[in-house]
């Protein structure tokens, strides 16, 4: 993969734990694969053994890789703090097991991430986290399905796809400097919270449903899988809304390690990606699992989805 060898360490590191998670979904145990670790994570989701195995994986190559100081997880409470001896000079954010709650019915699933520099002097600490996306030096995805594929894009650079070659153990670049389409023909959300939707969005998939202008409705994908779902709207176009609702008034997705990366690879690639109110991107955390909501996708599409938005919240 030599793409990654022009940018930091950590991203080859991880692209060696990509690898490693690609290869052992494939090879995982009965066991592994359907049990239930019995708990919960920090933020409220069931943890699987799996979720355990691919957090300890990554965590522990991270940490040995001499070039990150702070870790943040979804699986973990608080920041992991690398060891003063192993520190380096990048912040990782990282969902290390995406729609896990899929498994049993093998849906794909993924890993998603996120990297900044450190820009504070003092002591490593989960505050170096809290940075917006704007200062993203790199993010991604790997998405686990019927081959293993590493979506990546960089400040420097665009979005490029690489596809797990197993007889070999590399990643190979597929498709280089990809785009997502203007306008697409798909949306993407849960519709079993429609009662919990307010006016825009009902209006919105009204509008996609039921097209004014005599054309074609929409298509309605939805798999439960950010990774999953996120990459079918970067490859075929379209919407992926998952916004605040009376249920969920603050959003469901984490900003951190869910909604920075995603909205950063969708607007490398033209796309847009907004809370309905400011860009993902533009946001200041507050906490290291703060929840937001989130609308990306084909530029066209999401603008009309916003100008209703601006019509409703003029009322």
């Amino acid at each position: 993969l030599r793409e990654l060898r022009y940018h930091p360490k950590v991203l080859f590191v991880l692209q060696h734990a990509l690898q490693a998670q690609g290869c052992q979904k494939q090879g995982t145990s009965e066991d592994v694969v359907y049990g239930i670790a019995g708990s919960t994570n920090v933020t409220g989701d069931q943890v699987k053994k799996l979720d355990i195995l691919s957090n300890d994986l990554v965590i522990n190559m991270l940490k040995s890789s001499f070039s990150t100081c702070v870790i943040v997880s979804e699986e973990n409470k608080d920041a992991v703090i690398v060891e003063a001896e192993k520190q380096g000079k990048y912040i990782v954010c990282i969902d290390p097991l995406d729609g896990s709650s899929n498994i049993d019915c093998l849906v794909s699933i993924g890993t998603i991430f996120a990297i900044y520099r450190k820009m504070s002097p003092d002591e490593p600490s989960g505050r170096d986290a809290l940075q917006p996306g704007r200062n993203l030096v790199a993010a991604g995805y790997a998405l686990y399905g019927s081959a293993t594929m590493l979506v990546l894009a960089t400040s420097a650079g665009g979005v490029n796809c690489f596809m797990l070659d197993p007889a070999i153990g590399e990643f190979i670049l597929v498709d280089r400097d990809v785009k997502i389409k203007k306008k697409g023909n798909i949306y993407s959300l849960n519709e079993g919270y429609a009662k919990y939707f307010d006016s825009a969005v009902t209006e919105y998939l009204k509008k996609k449903k039921f097209p004014e202008d005599g054309s074609s409705p929409y298509g309605g994908r939805y798999i439960g899988s950010m990774v999953a779902d996120v990459h079918r709207t970067l490859v075929y176009g379209g919407i992926f809304l998952y916004p605040a609702n009376s249920k969920s008034p603050k959003g469901k997705l984490r900003l951190l390690y869910e909604c920075n990366p995603m909205a950063f690879v969708i607007e490398k690639a033209g796309g847009i990606a907004t809370t309905g109110h400011q860009a993902i991107l533009d946001i200041v955390p507050e906490d290291i699992h703060q929840r937001v909501p989130v609308v990306l996708g084909s530029p066209d599409d999401v603008k009309e989805y916003l100008e209703i938005v601006k019509k409703h919240s003029a009322k």
